[in-house]
């Protein structure tokens, strides 16, 4: 069974969001994480400090992928939520020079609908990059 996402809708609320989140260092010319493909919900190209972003278009019939990257020393703490509910949380260390990653899958069911992710830096000069998937 096909689905389709509306990703104009889902890139038009993470701009309103990601507003207060920071703005994109000038020397900043590679991402932290590629584009997630067909199977992307959700793509946060990078970001410096705290911030976060809401979207929609969750299936609950499939399993959430949750990945962030950072770079710049500390840590990234990600905060899941979709309907009320805590549904993934992971903290990522942030080496300098190089990139750090973490993966959250939520089981099928969990994420429905709208989700909301928050990212709290250790350090406003932490740079930080998501990506929200359904793997089909």
């Amino acid at each position: 069974m096909m689905r389709t996402k509306n990703l104009s809708v889902v890139a038009l609320l993470a701009a309103g969001v990601l507003a207060t989140a920071g703005s994109m260092p000038a020397a900043a010319v590679e991402g932290l994480l590629p584009h997630p493909g067909p199977e992307g919900l959700l793509w946060v190209q990078e970001r410096v400090g705290d911030g976060g972003v809401v979207s929609a278009g969750a299936w609950d019939r499939l399993p959430t992928v949750l990945t962030v990257a950072c770079e710049g020393g500390g840590t990234v703490y990600a905060t899941m939520e979709s309907q009320g509910d805590v549904v993934a949380d992971l903290t990522v260390v942030c080496p300098a020079g190089s990139t750090g990653t973490g993966t959250v899958t939520v089981n099928p069911g969990r994420v429905t609908g709208s989700f909301s992710i928050g990212i709290d830096a250790s350090d406003d000069t932490v740079r930080w990059a998501l990506t929200v998937t359904q793997p089909e």
